[in-house]
């Protein structure tokens, strides 16, 4: 199954019976014939089990082995791409194998490199290695197959995977490495790892870094508990990583078959590619003597994901939680420190609205002088009440202010945008954007004033949702002297929010009201600005794909569709409205005062996007 860039894949750790092949073939056919995915990964020597010991040497095992290899190609009715494992006796000498297949076809056929054979593992002993083998081709079930360093591709989908067996993963550099830097976009792992102590971290370190230093996915499955506990147990250790991200991951330790479904984008790793200069710089520079092999995967229209993807793929997820907010507001507060010092102005001015981004930005402020030593009086909070304040929100302004011990001044802006109005001839009852943005440069005028008068420097407090909309009054909030907030997309200021509220339990009810208030700029009577750009979690959902992923807007579309279970005619307004708005306002963007950056992406013109502001992009 293939959608959108997306293809599914399963990873089989079976109920197997070591040295039974009747039985291991039949517990795979009756498995793979249930599954619709592209790919279909089982275990190293999953045909024969891994643990059968001298029992390689006997033509037993190995002739009922290739039979049943020919039973599982006669009576499988499975369609995608399917990789197993098997013992393969070529000319006299044994090999550790993984055989790749599609329908009745054999497509290659890949031999283990480094065989182990230290503690525990005696592989040499019937194993022959795959390193420096002349053969390029074998005859298996009369059919002529590849045989050695095969990379598998579909071209017309951008697909290009390699297989690499258990023990070549560990090595300095792997035959999977080599195949990366040969084009191959993902890497299939077959293996047989067994379980102690601590291997599970190292094994999914390995896995993470091979998936970074590949520049792609990395596909590891594992056999599980049925292969043998004579002196070992085997972990049912599987895994799928990105890019240096761990994307999937599940343990297998009963003693029937499980299946772990997932799917890999391959449009982000495209994406990601493309920004890579070290692997620019390394491709194809390793040279090999690859056969290529072609290979189809179907487009299915019926395409499903195997879990709910996460529709805050900013938010980190509950356990990581705890650790993320410290991580993020340690970067934060290292940051407005640093320019504190550089500037030796000790005074911050920050205008204190009482909503989620001032909330932040102060939070920090306040933090940081605790850092540095600094009297919290030092920090200058200005409340600047217009026409379309409420209540509610310069209530909590104030309070948090004065339950952080800063300084604390209010300036009204009415009678000074009257004037204003009066001046350019404004009809004060036309809510338009004049009416809107006269306000918030008025306050951003007033505390650029205010920094010189207190010889300090004014604290931005957009974030980096608004940023990508352009959701900010050029030469008003838009400028400040140092953007705190810049990082930060809106839905994760929520969770740095929440997150303090749970520490300073003395905050606890203003700061969790400030977060249910509805955002709004309130430069007009109860305006809320999810009315104007949609919803802050889908904006935040498309920038994630935008800046992350590099998607197209019919993949946004789609996804929107699965995520957020929009209607198809909504989901394309959606994504739109969204595109049309990031690239008309990059003029804003590019006159963004210095801001740190806090994830792996940013809006920064000095940093990771650069891009003409008179740039023209058709949205279809």
């Amino acid at each position: 199954m293939y959608h959108e860039g997306f293809l599914k894949l399963a990873l089989i750790t079976p109920s197997l019976e070591v040295g039974n092949p009747v039985y291991n073939v039949d517990e795979i056919v009756k498995t793979i014939n249930t599954l619709s995915v592209g790919i279909a990964l089982l275990p190293e020597l999953s045909i024969t089990g891994y643990a059968c010991g001298d029992l390689f040497y006997q033509d037993s095992l190995i002739m009922t082995a290739k039979k049943q290899l020919n039973r599982l190609l006669e009576t499988s009715t499975y369609r995608g791409v399917l990789v197993v494992g098997l013992p393969l006796d070529i000319e006299g000498v044994l090999y550790n194998t993984a055989i790749v297949i599609q329908k009745d076809k054999i497509l290659g056929i890949v031999p283990k490199k480094y065989l182990p054979n230290t503690y525990e593992y005696y592989e040499k002993r019937w194993f022959n290695s795959g390193l420096d083998i002349q053969i390029k081709e074998v005859e298996l079930l009369n059919q002529v197959v590849p045989f050695g360093d095969l990379i598998f591709e579909d071209n017309d989908k951008n697909i290009r995977f390699g297989v690499e067996i258990c023990q070549d993963m560990w090595t300095n550099f792997s035959p999977g490495n080599a195949l990366a830097l040969n084009g191959a976009n993902m890497i299939l792992n077959l293996s047989a790892s067994n379980e102690y102590l601590d291997k599970e971290a190292s094994r999914r370190m390995v896995v993470v870094e091979n998936s970074r230093r590949n520049a792609g996915a990395y596909v590891y499955v594992s056999s599980g508990m049925m292969e043998s506990s004579s002196d070992t147990v085997f972990s049912g250790h599987n895994m799928v990583a990105i890019n240096g991200q761990l994307r999937d991951e599940k343990f297998f330790n009963t003693p029937k078959t499980q299946v772990l479904l997932t799917e890999v984008d391959f449009g982000e790793i495209h994406f990601t590619r493309r920004h890579d200069t070290n692997l620019k710089d390394a491709l194809h520079r390793v040279k090999m003597d690859i056969t290529r092999v072609p290979v189809e995967f179907s487009d299915d229209v019926e395409f499903t994901f195997s879990k709910p993807l996460y529709d805050l793929p900013f938010v980190p997820k509950p356990k990581q939680a705890k650790k993320a907010f410290e991580d993020i507001k340690r970067i934060q507060v290292q940051a407005l420190a640093k320019r504190l010092l550089h500037v030796n102005m000790p005074t911050l001015v920050i205008g204190v609205s009482g909503g989620l981004d001032s909330t932040l930005a102060l939070l920090i402020a306040h933090e940081t002088y605790q850092f540095l030593g600094w009297d919290s009086k030092g920090i200058l909070g200005v409340t600047m009440p217009g026409l379309g304040t409420s209540d509610r929100t310069k209530n909590n302004a104030v309070l948090l202010m004065e339950k952080l011990g800063i300084t604390h001044q209010e300036i009204s802006i009415v009678e000074e945008t009257h004037k204003h109005f009066e001046m350019i001839k404004q009809d004060k009852d036309q809510t338009d954007i004049t009416y809107e943005n006269t306000q918030a440069r008025i306050r951003t005028m007033t505390l650029m004033n205010l920094a010189n008068k207190h010889h300090g420097i004014v604290l931005g407090t957009g974030d980096l949702s608004e940023i990508a909309l352009g959701f900010m009054t050029y030469s008003g909030d838009q400028m400040s002297m140092y953007g705190i907030n810049s990082g930060i997309p809106k839905t994760l200021v929520r969770f740095m929010v929440e997150m303090y509220s749970t520490v300073h339990v003395d905050l606890k009810d203003l700061l969790m009201d400030i977060v249910l208030t509805p955002v709004s700029p309130e430069l007009i009577k109860d305006q809320k600005t999810e009315d104007i750009l949609g919803k802050y979690k889908i904006n935040d959902f498309l920038l994630h794909r935008l800046l992350r992923c590099g998607d197209e807007p019919a993949k946004m579309a789609f996804l929107l569709k699965q995520v957020f279970n929009l209607e198809t005619e909504e989901a394309v307004t959606r994504v739109t409205y969204f595109l049309n708005r990031f690239y008309s306002q990059q003029f804003k963007r590019q006159v963004l005062p210095d801001g740190p950056k806090i994830l792996d992406i940013s809006l920064s013109p000095r940093g990771d996007f650069r891009m003409p502001s008179d740039i023209k992009v058709v949205i279809k």
